[in-house]
């Protein structure tokens, strides 16, 4: 898992120089975002990284997603959690939800699953492992496994201060110990700790 995107591959300012690095930064996840609108089903794959992204969602997680799974009313997203994670509802900001709506409204089909091939079936887990590759060579990022996108969900929520347990529940991880690695590059943790 370390080896996912090495820190010579990948610069960030909040990577220790030190450390091999399995994660993108903000500005790098937006790079990232940015290539995948332009491949020939740009509208999809921008929507299935910025919901891995968004919701730290695992490969067999985005697979999994259904259209039914998606509140257009209520702006939420049931996340339906594997490997024994706790499943949970998450709110949808409006970028996603347009993006969303754009996808579907090229959609000329029934099929209740979310994310579909260019063969009109249900994306596998070895299709999103080809398009992150694929994606990631056309931004110069190496090493990049879909799983990079769960850490950089993590490691961004961290970075922005959100409390362990949030991150915890956000992840669907069981166990806090699960949860801590994604402190260990969050600088602004310390921030203020000494001030009065």
């Amino acid at each position: 898992m370390t080896d996912l995107a090495i820190t010579g591959n990948v610069k960030s300012a909040v990577t220790d120089p030190h450390r091999r690095k399995d994660f993108l930064d903000p500005t790098e996840i937006k790079t990232f975002l940015e290539a995948a609108k332009s491949g020939r089903q740009g509208a999809r794959d921008y929507l299935l990284f910025l919901m891995m992204y968004r919701h730290g969602l695992r490969c067999s997680e985005a697979v999994d997603l259904r259209i039914e799974d998606v509140s257009f009313d209520r702006a939420t997203l049931w996340v339906r959690r594997l490997k024994g994670s706790n499943s949970g509802m998450h709110p949808i900001e409006g970028d996603q939800l347009r993006a969303i709506r754009r996808y579907l409204g090229l959609r000329k089909d029934n099929l209740p699953w979310l994310f579909l091939s260019e063969r009109r079936g249900r994306l596998t887990r070895f299709a999103i492992n080809y398009l992150v590759d694929r994606t990631a060579s056309t931004t110069g990022f190496t090493n990049l496994h879909p799983h990079c996108l769960r850490h950089s969900c993590g490691y961004a929520l961290a970075d922005r201060g959100v409390d362990l347990r949030t991150i915890q529940e956000w992840l669907g991880h069981r166990s806090i110990e699960m949860t801590v690695r994604y402190t260990r590059i969050s600088q602004r943790r310390f921030n203020g700790l000494w001030r009065a």
